[in-house]
């Protein structure tokens, strides 16, 4: 009798063991998959506003590249003209 008690415990440690592990090896992909998607999501949102950055940047250089030629192409003509 007490060999079967010992028996039976020794299953429900082994079972209650391999649930254990199952469940940290789950637990650990949950982590993983949980940190993958926040660093896709990091990666993302840089790129965002690196280009954001970017297009700010060349509506600046367009802007001042206008702004200069309109200027110098006036001041030339009232040179010629005048």
């Amino acid at each position: 009798m007490s060999e079967l008690r010992m028996s039976q415990s020794y299953d429900e440690f082994e079972v209650a063991l391999q649930q254990a592990t199952e469940l940290d090896r789950r637990r650990r992909a949950q982590l993983r998959h949980r940190a993958a998607t926040r660093s896709r999501a990091r990666r993302i949102q840089s790129v965002n506003k690196s280009g954001n950055v970017g297009f700010g940047l060349l509506l600046l250089a367009l802007t001042a590249t206008v702004i200069i030629v309109t200027l110098v192409m006036f001041e030339t003509l009232a040179l010629l003209m005048g």
